[in-house]
């Protein structure tokens, strides 16, 4: 369990960082384009969720992360079996949803908005931060996992 939480501790760390590096380096410029055509760095304030919904609602995304915090950390300290590579890979999916979540409900407690700054340019798609990321590869994993790997023991009759 300290593994788990240092490590989900370590990726906020990292997902702070870039996102001071937006701060300081792209706020003040706002945007420049990283891959023509593709991808640029564009510094956003965002004060809602994905896709600019529940704007304002600050206060309900950090009780929700809280609610999830401890729902993930009863899970993976009470439910989740020890051994087996499948119940490794769904305790890393968690560890990168309950990191995402930490690294933007940071954002919203001592900024007031979530730091987004990476932008798709060859298709209209919303303003994101490393956070997110964690939040949808371990949701993905997560997913995977579940629906092909983890199998429920058959029932005896």
């Amino acid at each position: 369990m300290v593994l788990f939480l240092v490590s989900a501790i370590v990726l906020v760390l990292l997902d702070q960082y870039t996102k001071y590096i937006a701060l300081t380096q792209l706020k003040p410029i706002y945007n420049v384009t990283f891959i023509e055509g593709f991808m640029d760095f564009t510094f956003v304030e965002n004060r809602g969720a994905a896709f600019g919904m529940l704007n304002g609602a600050r206060w309900f995304f950090i009780i929700v992360t809280a609610i999830i915090t401890v729902g993930i950390i009863y899970y993976v300290a009470k439910k989740i079996p020890k051994t087996g590579n499948e119940y490794k890979a769904l305790k890393f999916s968690l560890m990168l949803i309950l990191a995402g979540a930490w690294g933007n409900v940071y954002d919203r407690i001592f900024r007031g908005y979530v730091v987004d700054f990476f932008e798709f340019t060859f298709f209209k798609y919303p303003v994101f931060n490393v956070a997110d990321i964690y939040v949808v590869c371990g949701a993905i994993l997560m997913s995977v996992v579940v629906m092909f790997f983890i199998k429920e023991d058959e029932k005896k009759e």
